[in-house]
């Protein structure tokens, strides 16, 4: 949930800016139904493949945080409630039409016990090695683990220096392995000391953690990243407003930046897409890129904080120029 706000007034918002144009009822047994999503906001980088809405119940929880989908459609995500999830894209004709082999299970400590939902549990950002690892970042209490599979026990990850220092609800929701190997993280609300308007940021991995600073448009937050195959980087930001409700845009860092940044410099995106009508408006908090198809695709997913005034939805899209 965004920092600061209360349930009550983020229920009194929602009623009114939260939709989900063109989705259709669940089929008995279903895990999904389908979103239309034919066009896009003007100057969009991007090309619509449809989307889903998912069904908390066929999972057993909501709060999805984060998400990675590779080569062969294999979808992994994790919830901010200790979970993970698995399952397969199902495309027609090239387009989102619904998941396969859906999988559930808790996220485990290092002596294999579940995780607590709260404090110890609330996991927000998702990141694979190139040895099938899995990265989990945390938030509340601030860290990363290790998974050899998604439901091995985590193991410990030497997390960026500093980001203990982060707001309880304003942590590592951005971590991601570039395609260079390094990792790229990001914290949500941690500011550099007497500059608001950037967030504390980080390039290298355990050992050689190089810390910069990221800038995101004024009234958003960075809530994910993930790796272009060219070297650089997508990040996810969302804003939220009493009266506006959501909100949200994906800005593109290029290989250049990413591959010149030095310690204490400021990097900024340039906007691929607006998360604005007709694109549903909720809670998106993941983004992952995959090829596919000779296509370099991106992929969406809310996190609806298991309110029933929002919506589980994943998103696909292709880079347009790519």
């Amino acid at each position: 949930m965004p920092q600061g706000l209360s349930r009550r007034w983020l229920l009194a918002s929602l009623a009114t800016s939260a939709c989900v144009p063109g989705a259709t009822g669940f089929a008995q047994g279903a895990a999904t139904r389908p979103l239309s999503l034919e066009s896009l906001p003007p100057g969009s980088r991007l090309e619509s493949l449809g989307g889903l809405v998912i069904d908390d119940q066929a999972m057993g929880f909501g709060g999805l945080s984060a998400l990675h989908i590779d080569r062969e459609l294999r979808l992994t995500a994790v919830s901010d409630v200790a979970h993970w999830l698995t399952a397969r894209l199902v495309l027609q004709q090239g387009r989102l039409t619904g998941l396969a082999e859906l999988r559930t299970g808790p996220l485990r400590d290092g002596a294999g016990r579940p995780l607590p939902r709260g404090y110890g549990g609330d996991s927000e950002s998702l990141a694979r090695l190139p040895d099938g690892t899995w990265l989990v970042g945390f938030e509340r209490w601030h860290r990363i683990r290790a998974f050899r599979t998604i439901d091995s026990p985590g193991t410990f990850v030497e997390a960026p220096p500093g980001l203990e220092l982060a707001p309880g609800n304003g942590g590592l929701e951005s971590l991601a392995v570039l395609a260079d190997g390094r990792w790229l993280a990001i914290a949500e609300l941690l500011q550099p000391r007497q500059q608001p308007l950037l967030r504390r940021a980080w390039i290298g991995g355990p050992g050689r953690w190089l810390p910069f600073a990221y800038q995101p448009r004024d009234g958003f937050e960075p809530a994910d990243a993930a790796p272009l195959p060219d070297g650089g980087a997508l990040v996810l930001e969302r804003s939220f407003s009493i009266f506006a409700g959501f909100g949200g845009r994906l800005v593109r860092l290029s290989a250049a930046q990413l591959q010149g940044v030095s310690e204490g410099a400021v990097l900024q995106g340039e906007e691929i897409l607006r998360l604005a009508a007709p694109v549903p408006r909720d809670n998106f908090e993941g983004v992952t890129v995959f090829r596919a198809g000779g296509r370099t695709m991106v992929a969406l997913v809310s996190d609806d904080n298991e309110n029933m005034l929002q919506r589980t939805m994943l998103l696909l899209f292709a880079l347009a120029d790519d």
